[in-house]
């Protein structure tokens, strides 16, 4: 039961040690910690992502940044009280977790995800404003004794449209990679930015509304990065599925 419960969420990733061990929780006299590693893209731009490891798996009183360190396991949930409100917190739940050399790191896969669960709230699809189409999805993976992973997706393209079509309750699968929410706000460079705008009162008012637009998709995007909130979570993605909507008039 518990080997095919497991198939139904798998993650393998390898990348940089980041960050030192640090205590998350006790489970019978088994101590757990949080470690980052960071796993490269092939844009050579790299997602920081958090591993959930076990004192038995590793040593956790040695210091690995710089190393290498592959890992399997779940990508896990769990809520944690905090300021009188629930967070939702995602990590890697690491099951194996070996040094490994930085060739090891570049000859396989690095980042890799499948998830097999069930829709739990309704997509959300949108394009940015730079046209591309990008669906929020919200999966309800089961793990044992009744637990469940509520993991947020992100399609893109065609796969957005498609996700689209979901109703609550669809089970699906799903592959892909672990993608961290770090986004750099740089709204100093965006207005200094020297526009060409073209005198027309139609090629003024889009400018406007792109810049706003791309603003407050920032001012979102940061606040999402913020949050474990699963319910404030979700009233981000709607205002950001809004933005479609916005227009300013000069």
């Amino acid at each position: 039961m518990l080997d095919k419960v497991f198939t139904n969420n798998q993650v393998t990733i390898a990348g940089e040690v980041v960050s030192e061990f640090t205590f998350s929780h006790e489970v019978y006299g088994e101590h757990f910690y949080i470690v980052n590693i960071a796993v490269c893209r092939l844009s050579n731009s790299y997602d920081v992502i958090p591993v959930m490891v076990s004192e038995r798996l590793i040593d956790v009183t040695s210091d690995y940044r710089g190393c290498v360190l592959q890992v399997s396991g779940q990508f896990r949930s769990y809520n944690r009280h905090e300021e009188n409100r629930n967070r939702l917190v995602l990590s890697v739940f690491a099951r194996e977790a070996v040094l490994a050399s930085q060739e090891d790191e570049d000859e396989q896969n690095p980042n890799h995800i499948f998830l097999d669960g069930y829709v739990c709230k309704h997509p959300v699809y949108r394009k940015t404003p730079l046209g591309r189409e990008i669906a929020d999805v919200l999966l309800a993976v089961n793990r044992p004794y009744g637990k469940s992973d509520y993991i947020p997706c992100i399609c893109w393209g065609r796969n957005a449209r498609f996700a689209d079509k979901f109703e609550v309750g669809s089970h699906i699968q799903i592959w892909g990679r672990i993608q961290s929410r770090e986004y750099q706000k740089k709204i100093a460079e965006l207005f200094n930015t020297t526009l060409k705008i073209s005198p027309s009162p139609e090629d003024r008012d889009k400018a406007l509304n792109d810049i706003v637009r791309r603003v407050k998709e920032d001012s979102i995007e940061q606040q999402m990065n913020a949050t474990n909130d699963i319910l404030r979570w979700q009233d981000l993605i709607k205002e950001k599925a809004n933005l479609a909507k916005l227009h300013i008039s000069l």
